[in-house]
């Protein structure tokens, strides 16, 4: 599934900037679709807890992102586009809890941190490769190829989920019960009254508020600098990020284990910041390494966390993907306005005083997160030490 559930991602600024696009449009888009994932996530993730298709969900979704986008590569209007935009941004809500209550259910909760871990590593991995294939083929054909890596990816996926049996998968564990019903507490209650989960939440909106647009904007940033091929550059800012992501996946799921979440959380809200500072003052390719390295590190780190953590905050209340639904949507939140406070900011005050202001947000996160250490204690102590 490795870059399939965000369809074009950052491709799709740099896409549209060549159409000529402004960066508040592109920003305007991005943030309509993301709106409407918001809006899904929590009900679809309580549809993952209730149903045993959720092999079917993932294949569906991927389905649909690759229709999404060959429609942006022959109708780039606004109106085509912003639909599409929408379809991804649903779809993809509905492969993140799928692909979690498959792992849950296959590997239980004493294994999550251990099996998410290799899963994102894996999927950082294949973000390479399709990153790599996509500059090195967006170069030399142009950014139709962007497209056909896309599709191929998810013609992959597609084979890969039907080929995980669906009798292996214990599909009480995948919701987070041991037996045949939970608590009896509603999914609503289950989630807006448990504190741990909603410090959890606004932390990530937080981040993703100052983290989504960071990505597509320093993209954009290079083509306005005339930095070469912007499918090449695009390709080689994902590339750096995914290969950083891959040991720090792997990094998290032992820390997890070792010393428990909070220290992952920690890492990650410190690289962000850091981030947008570096981006704001060193312009250019030579930038890109280290905005990049630092994106690895916070993304990394969270993928492998957040799924871990609200499994474990939800455990025994069989709401657990309605949970991390309900956690994807305050992300949501965060990351759909995030590109068009960047794109505002941008075309007022320019990109690098954009960077500062998104930087500045997400220090905002990394204090909140201190702030409520002993709320969230319990929930994120040693895997090792909680049997």
């Amino acid at each position: 599934m490795a870059d399939v559930a965000g369809g074009l991602g950052p491709f799709l600024g740099v896409y549209l900037q060549g159409k000529d696009w402004t960066p508040a449009e592109i920003g305007l888009v991005m943030t309509i679709g993301g709106l409407a994932g918001m809006a899904v996530t929590a009900p679809l993730g309580a549809l993952v807890d209730h149903t045993h298709a959720k092999r079917s969900l993932i294949v569906i979704g991927a389905g649909a992102i690759v229709v999404a986008s060959l429609v942006i590569f022959f109708v780039p209007g606004f109106a085509p586009v912003t639909a599409t935009q929408v379809t991804t941004a649903i779809a993809g809500a509905a492969i993140g809890p799928a692909i979690a209550g498959v792992t849950l259910g296959l590997v239980g909760q004493a294994g999550f941190a251990r099996q998410n871990g290799r899963n994102q590593a894996f999927n950082h991995a294949g973000n390479v490769a399709a990153a790599a294939l996509a500059g090195v083929l967006g170069y030399r054909f142009g950014f139709g190829a962007v497209f056909g890596v896309l599709a191929a990816m998810a013609a992959g996926s597609m084979i890969a989920v039907a080929r995980v049996d669906p009798r292996l998968i214990d599909y009480r564990a995948a919701r987070g019960v041991t037996q045949d019903e939970g608590d009896g507490v509603s999914a609503w209650s289950a989630v807006a009254t448990c504190k741990p989960l909603l410090v959890l939440a606004l932390t990530l909106t937080l981040f993703h508020l100052g983290n989504a647009a960071m990505l597509p904007l320093l993209g954009q940033a290079l083509v306005a600098h005339g930095a070469g091929s912007p499918s090449a550059y695009t390709g080689a800012t994902i590339f750096v990020a995914q290969v950083t992501m891959i040991p720090m996946a792997l990094l998290a799921a032992r820390l997890a284990d070792e010393r428990g979440y909070w220290i992952i959380f920690l890492l990650a809200l410190i690289a962000l910041p850091v981030r947008g500072v570096v981006a704001a003052t060193v312009t250019g390719p030579i930038g890109l390494i280290p905005v990049q390295i630092l994106d690895g590190v916070g993304a990394g780190l969270l993928g492998v966390a957040v799924p871990g953590l609200v499994a474990r905050i939800l455990d025994g209340t069989g709401h657990v993907n309605a949970g991390l639904g309900a956690v994807m949507t305050m992300q949501g939140v965060g990351a759909s306005l995030s590109p068009a406070l960047a794109g505002f900011v941008a075309g007022k005050l320019g990109y690098s005083a954009s960077f500062v202001v998104l930087g500045g947000i997400a220090a905002c996160a990394l204090l909140l997160w201190m702030l409520a250490r002993p709320i969230t204690a319990n929930a994120c102590r040693p895997s090792l030490t909680s049997a």
